[in-house]
């Protein structure tokens, strides 16, 4: 018991503190701009998170089958060294047919953050204007404007979150021989489903 007593104040936050007394790792500084007047700076909902929420500066929609790129209204400076990436939420994953593909944004970029976003749902052969749109929350409406399984990203809404990763120092080289290992060449789906499958 005692040693379990010892891992959990292990990973509880002041114990944390007290570990880094002496060898400090000062916060990393990234800058955000406002590109329009009214884009909302990228915030964590939480201090320990690991992404920026990214928010949409207008309203899009995207209907069935098509892939826009949502504006942000801000850009970001990041330190030498860094990168920057553009992730999907868990909440419009799960709620809708929306799909955020992952983006990165390297550290020399002074432009727009643009979140592309695709919609997978099938559009109907005979569809019509007049269905309804779907938002966000995963909530639909009925709109005389738009088809069948399309998709209102409102302005002000959390489309995606904004993550910053350090980056290795990295030098290519090139090679005429890769060495061999165990598992050689044998890619996709090599390595089986299930746990106790063989390579």
């Amino acid at each position: 018991m005692a040693y379990l007593r010892e891992r959990e104040d292990f990973f509880k936050p002041q114990s944390a503190e007290v570990r880094a007394q002496g060898n400090v790792i000062p916060p990393v500084r990234v800058g955000f701009k406002r590109l329009t007047e009214d884009a909302v700076l990228p915030s964590k909902a939480h201090a320990s998170d690991s992404g920026f929420d990214l928010v949409a500066s207008a309203d899009v929609i995207v209907e069935p089958g098509a892939t826009v790129v949502v504006p942000t209204g801000i850009a970001v400076q990041l330190p030498v060294g860094f990168e920057a990436q553009v992730r999907p939420r868990s909440g419009v994953t799960s709620r809708t047919n929306l799909r955020v593909a992952l983006g990165t944004i390297d550290q020399g970029y002074g432009g727009e953050i643009g979140v592309i976003c695709d919609n997978i749902a099938q559009k109907e052969h005979d569809a019509t204007y007049g269905y309804y749109v779907g938002y966000l929350d995963g909530s639909i409406s009925d709109d005389p404007e738009y088809l069948l399984g399309s998709y209102l990203i409102r302005k002000g809404d959390r489309i995606a979150q904004l993550v910053i990763t350090r980056l290795p120092s990295v030098e290519d080289v090139e090679v005429f021989d890769v060495e061999d290992t165990a598992r050689g060449s044998h890619g996709f789906g090599s390595s089986g489903v299930t746990v106790n499958a063989q390579a």
